[in-house]
């Protein structure tokens, strides 16, 4: 017989694949409603009729839309994500540099944020309602408030511009030694963190206030135990499940969710790579990086359910 943990968890896979299939006919219909001509974007507007029928017919766009699809989807199944149509390069060979920078970006900015988070919405529990609370509170919805490109430009202007202290440009390459990239990243990686801090202290802060009602927890002052040590022991274990969504929530955001910020700061990652495409109309490209995207989405989204199913007796046993 199945255990019901591994029952959960298949299921839950098997729902991200579903959703996965999805997300891959969307992004298919989307790039194919797209206005304009691929074959015309691609020879220029001075292509004769002949030359672009004749390249319509190369990249089978002549096909029906269903064809185009599980050709697509075939290769996709077997590792072939096809070739861009500017350069004629492997796009997964392309792509495979790219994301590696995305994630470099994306596991500073987690590596800082994450603990940040939690033991700022830890000290606003410990302090509820007093200075400490209200600041840090204050100071995080600020920086939820405004847009990655807002703050992006705010901090070159102050950091790069007036004070010179750090870089304007994330340009990174292989030839760098690993302080340089961290010094070239330093940038990027502060705006992500300030707009994923504030979602996280505020989602930890909210779970453990809301454990914080709890009978046991009103036993656990009762014995005189120290308000922190309430909410570190007590509080915060049973209160990591919300905490754990919230949290793959935004990884999953810095992954999918640094395209502006790549552009802003000019980086070589995922999100530059698809803006470049789009300019440029690829549709293999686009539909390439749409589909990565979406499978890092729904990976750590999975991840995240499986951890709260562990860490929730309630999930694991929902009868």
């Amino acid at each position: 017989m199945v255990h019901p943990i591994l029952k959960l968890v298949a299921q839950r896979i098997a729902l991200g694949l579903v959703l996965l299939w999805a997300a891959s006919v969307l992004i298919f219909i989307g790039t194919q409603i797209l206005p304009g001509d691929v074959a015309q974007s691609i020879l220029g507007q001075s292509a004769t009729p002949v030359s672009l029928a004749n390249l319509r017919a190369e990249l089978g766009l002549n096909d029906p839309p269903l064809t185009r699809y599980m050709i697509w989807a075939s290769g996709v199944l077997h590792g072939d994500l096809g070739h861009a149509l500017t350069n004629g390069q492997d796009i997964a060979d392309a792509m495979g540099k790219r994301l590696g920078n995305t994630l470099f970006l994306a596991f500073w900015a987690a590596v800082i944020s994450i603990p940040l988070a939690v033991s700022l919405g830890l000290l606003a529990v410990r302090y509820r309602g007093r200075w400490p609370d209200k600041l840090i509170s204050t100071v995080t919805l600020a920086t939820v408030s405004v847009p990655e490109f807002l703050l992006g430009y705010i901090l070159v202007y102050v950091l790069s511009v007036k004070f010179r202290l750090l870089p304007s440009l994330a340009t990174i390459n292989d030839g760098m030694s690993f302080g340089d990239k961290l010094y070239a990243i330093s940038l990027p990686v502060l705006v992500l963190v300030l707009v994923v801090l504030g979602h996280m202290m505020r989602m930890t802060r909210a779970a453990i206030l809301n454990v914080m009602q709890s009978p046991y927890i009103e036993t656990a002052e009762l014995k005189g135990l120290r308000p922190i040590a309430v909410i570190a022991r007590h509080a915060f274990p049973n209160a990591i499940a919300p905490v754990v969504n919230v949290v793959m929530l935004n990884l999953a955001y810095l992954v999918v969710g640094v395209v502006v910020v790549e552009v802003v700061f000019v980086y070589p990652g995922m999100g530059q790579y698809l803006v470049d495409h789009v300019a440029k109309r690829d549709v293999p490209v686009v539909q390439a990086c749409g589909l990565v995207f979406a499978a890092i989405y729904i990976g750590l989204n999975i991840v995240a359910d499986v951890v709260s199913i562990l860490a929730n007796p309630r999930l694991r046993h929902p009868k």
